[in-house]
C-alpha cells in the first residue's frame, strides 16, 4: 500500500512537472499575434486550425457553463460533511483525516483556479459578453477534473451499497467527458487550454490520492 501510495504521488509530480513544462511550452513554440485584440497565441497554427474545424457554440459553452455548478456542489457536500464532524467531535484532529486532505486539496485546486484568472498566459478565442477573458487553463475544466474524481475516490471509501457506487463512478466519468468534450468543441478555448487542465488537475488529484493513502498508511 504504502509502495502504490508513492508511485501514485510520482505520477502526480511527473503530471504537475508535465503542465508547468506545457505551460513555457505555449509562451515560446509557434507564438502569433492572432488572439483577440492582436494577444499572442502559442500553438498558433493547431490552435487556430482547431478553432476552425469546431467553431464556436455557444449553447454547448452556456450548458457546460452551468454544469460547472455540479463539482462546487459537491465540494460544498464533503465541507459540510467536515463541519458536521467538527461541530460533533469538537476537535479538528477527530475529524477524517481524508476530508481534512481532501479540503486542502479543494483549496490548492480553487488557488490554481484564481491564479491563472489574475496572470493570463492566453485569451479566449473570442469574446464573452463583449469582454476578453483568461483561456488558459480551461478553468471549467480544471474543476471538473479536479473534484468529479474525489467524488468517486470519497463513494469508494464510505459506501458500502456496490450498486450506487457503481452508478455513481459511471456518472462522474461520462458527466467529466461531456464537460471536457464540450468546452473543446464550443470555441471558447484554444486547444491547449483543454490539454493543461487536464495535466493540472490530474497531477493534483493523483498527490491528493496518495496523500491519504500514505497517511492511511501510518494510521494502521
Amino acid at each position: 500500500m504504502k509502495k502504490n501510495g508513492k508511485r501514485i504521488m510520482l505520477l502526480g509530480g511527473v503530471l504537475v512537472a508535465a503542465f508547468v513544462v506545457w505551460t513555457l511550452l505555449i509562451q515560446i513554440v509557434d507564438v502569433q499575434p492572432v488572439g483577440q485584440n492582436g494577444t499572442d497565441i502559442g500553438f498558433a497554427t493547431f490552435n487556430c486550425w482547431f478553432h476552425k474545424w469546431t467553431g464556436v457554440h455557444m449553447t454547448t459553452y452556456t450548458i457546460t457553463d452551468w454544469l460547472g455548478l455540479v463539482p462546487l456542489f459537491i465540494c460544498m457536500v464533503f465541507g459540510m460533511i467536515g463541519l458536521v464532524q467538527l461541530i460533533k467531535r469538537r476537535s479538528l484532529l477527530k475529524v477524517d483525516y481524508d476530508i481534512i486532505v481532501l479540503g486542502v486539496y479543494y483549496i490548492l485546486v480553487m488557488f490554481g483556479y484564481v491564479i491563472f484568472e489574475m496572470i493570463p498566459i492566453n485569451y479566449r478565442p473570442i469574446l464573452i459578453n463583449g469582454f476578453m477573458e483568461a483561456s488558459y487553463p480551461s478553468s471549467t475544466a480544471l474543476i471538473v477534473l479536479g473534484v468529479m474524481p474525489t467524488l468517486v475516490e470519497q463513494i469508494n471509501r464510505r459506501l458500502k451499497n456496490a450498486v450506487l457506487k457503481r452508478s455513481i463512478t459511471v456518472f462522474a466519468v461520462l458527466f467529466s467527458a461531456y464537460m471536457v468534450i464540450g468546452r473543446l468543441i464550443s470555441g471558447v478555448h484554444w486547444f491547449t487550454d483543454i490539454v493543461g487542465s487536464i495535466f493540472l488537475s490530474m497531477g493534483l488529484f493523483c498527490i491528493y490520492k496518495a496523500v491519504v493513502i500514505l497517511l492511511n498508511k501510518e494510521s494502521e
